[in-house]
């Protein structure tokens, strides 16, 4: 077990809330986002609340009360230093994770912007800005798609289609994310157009809900009796969309015995367990889950990925503006160059034998981090591009215990220093910690006791409690669309069900330099 000095001993201490809120404002400068969008640079709203919070309530919380660790940010630059890939393993296998396709880094991206999307009002927001009781609690419902629905967001949806279907962009013999004409993406989350694969899977999931719309309408049959077509499509594609987000993606991020321990399937019903997730009135979003545990995902990101047959091999970002170079990266916030759809089967496994220079992997669960990540551009990141210095401030400045600490509170194996392998030694944050400990404990496979067990119970915690969700519903619902294996349902077969991203690109059609659709 890792050492403490006398020093860290007394930092350690637990404060009052004047000292917390002092702490956290001790000049960890998040810098300022250029842009409106919402990328990594925009602090959630109610985020700024949780530092000093002892209420059970708001948009986000704590799921362990325990003393804080704040390094100084000389310390946070020492262990940045130590996260970032080391020169020449970019492209080494050995880190690579074959049990997790690389398409699941942007599922879980997109997964994120699900849980975290706000519907407020302007009007609410200035009355309540740190959303201290008005509030959306967190769902898998996928308003980051539908917006707050035809009535209220009509431009979200085709007038063609009597607004029950959602809008599809199509230039340059391609289809894309409907965008106005200064490119914006006309979707209910702007963040989901942060980069070509995110905005690809939107694009993915509005087919999705198309395709399903199609099935309703010629199979009237399917709808409960309370419901109308659109409620009907909408309930399949989110029932759908959860199994997905718990079965498949879920499992391969926390391994099939954490699964098993956190959702008991052993008796009639199946019934979620959790033992340190818990709420008083409504369900939040723990900062031990959004800001530590569920950016693991940070570290599944390949320094560059090939897109399609056509493209050649372009790292996610760079650093500068998108504009410098519209063809050198798969920064987002653009429209979609001619020929840049995506070919799924590179991300997921849609063949049964992909052949493994094809499919690419996300690399390892560990604390080596790609190298672009150390520079996001303007338009994400603002002024303080390294997202590796945001993760560690952010914790810091939120006040979160050590990895350490947590880990003793849940009653897991403790890493020791030398399984840590931190500059000096010490306590680690919370987010290191489980990179750490995914790798000590899994070979970096999946995450481990500390990390699984946070967003395990997160995700289904949310899910049991949310009042349309078929796991508080229906818990023994099984999947009706068709897949690969009756009563399942897996990425692939909603990405075979949705039609998009399975051609190959060939590079035949022809390139007109259209204006975006709006």
């Amino acid at each position: 077990m890792a050492s403490t000095s006398n020093e860290d001993s007394v930092r350690r201490a637990p404060l009052t809330p004047e000292q917390l809120l002092a702490c956290a404002a001790s000049g960890h400068d998040m810098g300022t986002a250029v842009r409106s969008a919402r990328g990594h640079g925009y602090e959630l709203r109610g985020l700024s609340y949780v530092r000093a919070s002892r209420s059970y309530e708001g948009r986000f919380g704590r799921m362990f009360r325990l003393p804080p660790f704040a390094p100084t940010d000389e310390r946070i630059l020492e262990i940045a230093a130590a996260m970032i890939e080391p020169e020449g393993t970019g492209r080494d296998p050995a880190f690579d994770n074959p049990g997790i396709p690389a398409g699941f880094t942007y599922l879980g991206q997109f997964i994120d912007h699900d849980l975290t999307f706000d519907t407020t009002s302007s009007l609410d927001r200035q009355n309540d800005p740190d959303a201290i009781t008005n509030f959306r609690t967190p769902r898998f419902d996928l308003d980051s798609m539908y917006g707050r629905g035809p009535a209220d967001d009509p431009f979200l949806y085709s007038k063609a289609s009597d607004r029950q279907k959602l809008l599809i962009g199509h230039h340059d013999d391609e289809d894309d994310l409907p965008r106005n004409s200064e490119e914006t993406a006309l979707i209910g989350d702007p963040r989901n157009d942060e980069n070509t694969f995110v905005s690809q899977l939107h694009l993915t999931m509005l087919k999705f809900h198309n395709a399903v719309m199609d099935l309703v309408l010629a199979d009237p049959g399917s709808q409960f009796s309370n419901e109308t077509p659109f409620h009907t499509a909408q309930r399949i594609v989110r029932w759908h969309y959860q199994w997905v987000v718990v079965h498949d993606y879920l499992r391969r991020t926390v391994g099939q015995e954490m699964l098993d321990s956190v959702l008991d399937t052993t008796g009639p019903v199946p019934k979620v367990v959790r033992r340190f997730f818990h709420w008083k009135y409504e369900p939040f979003m723990p900062v031990e889950f959004s800001v530590a545990a569920y950016r693991f995902g940070h570290s599944q990101i390949r320094g560059g990925y090939k897109l399609n047959t056509v493209v050649p091999g372009l790292p996610t970002f760079k650093p500068g503006p998108i504009e410098q170079d519209r063809l050198g990266s798969f920064g987002g916030f653009r429209i979609l160059p001619p020929f840049w759809t995506i070919e799924w089967d590179r991300f997921f496994e849609i063949r049964e034998q992909s052949d493994p220079r094809h499919l690419q992997p996300t690399r390892l669960i560990d604390t080596r981090l790609a190298d672009p990540l150390k520079a996001l551009p303007p338009e994400i990141a603002g002024d303080r591009p390294s997202l590796i210095d945001r993760n560690l401030t952010r914790g810091s400045r939120l006040l979160l215990p050590s990895g350490q600490d947590v880990a003793k509170r849940m009653g897991t194996d403790v890493l020791t220093d030398e399984e840590l392998g931190l500059p000096e030694g010490g306590e680690a944050p919370l987010w290191y910690y489980i990179l750490k400990e995914a790798e000590a404990q899994h070979g970096g496979r999946h995450l481990g006791q500390v990390g699984s067990r946070i967003v395990a119970e997160v995700f289904l915690g949310l899910m049991e409690k949310d009042p349309s969700s078929y796991l508080h519903q229906q818990p023994n619902w099984r999947p009706t669309l068709p897949s690969t294996a009756p009563g399942d349902f897996t990425m692939v077969d909603l990405i075979n069900f949705s039609g998009h991203g399975l051609a190959v690109i060939d590079g035949q059609q022809p390139q007109p330099q259209t204006a975006p659709t709006s």
